[in-house]
């Protein structure tokens, strides 16, 4: 019987250029990420997500990213770009995230002092397909670029999670031997300026996180 190789998977978050979600996509990247937050400097529109998702190779799946959004917001952006996964990070309810019948992240603040059980947020968000741990305090906004203390993550989880929140090439390595996650996020790790990605950068990462499988293979 063959064995099966542990992987984790890569999301590129925050893209606004088609050339970037190309490279992406090329790197072998499984998931890029488009932000509808009002406040993020990376928010784009549905429309504009729609161009980009065109520039996505076939099997590499698009995350739409809110942030107390509206629900008429939310179905304009599943109705125009066709999202493969939902990513919520505000103050919303387990109801409102699968009012809209698409599988959905639920993203965990950590940089302000919380710390989180995973039987609670399992209680809490029962149709969650997965959690998102960043670096942003509560009320607060991702892609900060800050890192948090990895020792809080919770124990006990049943489900996939995503690791956050100032991961670089410089720290990835460490941060999946740490905690192999299911997946690690990035966005201000890959980037010249905000929505603006690096090639060197994104290559240098994903280059990282397969070197950090290796070590468990």
């Amino acid at each position: 019987m063959s064995r099966i190789l542990y992987r984790t998977r890569i999301k590129f978050c925050g893209m606004t250029r088609p050339g970037d979600v190309r490279l992406a996509s090329e790197l072998g990247v499984d998931a890029v990420g488009f932000v509808f937050a009002e406040s993020s400097p990376r928010r784009i529109t549905a429309g504009e997500a729609r161009q980009l998702r065109t520039a996505l190779a076939p099997m590499v799946s698009s995350v739409a990213l809110f942030r107390n959004n509206t629900a008429a917001e939310v179905r304009d952006v599943v109705r125009q770009v066709r999202p493969s996964l939902l990513q919520f990070h505000g103050e919303e309810e387990d109801a409102f995230c699968r009012t809209f019948r698409v599988p959905f992240l639920k993203a965990v603040p950590m940089g302000g002092g919380e710390t989180w059980d995973a039987r609670a947020l399992q209680q809490r968000w029962p149709h969650a397909d997965g959690f998102l741990f960043d670096s942003h305090g509560t009320g607060g906004s991702g892609g900060t670029g800050h890192a948090f203390d990895w020792k809080k993550l919770p124990t006990g989880l049943h489900r996939p999670f995503v690791l956050a929140g100032g991961i670089t090439a410089d720290n990835v390595y460490d941060a999946i031997l740490a905690t192999q996650p299911w997946a690690v996020d990035v966005a201000s790790g890959i980037e010249l300026s905000p929505g603006i990605k690096d090639g060197d950068r994104m290559r240098r990462f994903v280059a990282e996180v397969r070197r950090a499988d290796c070590s468990f293979n």
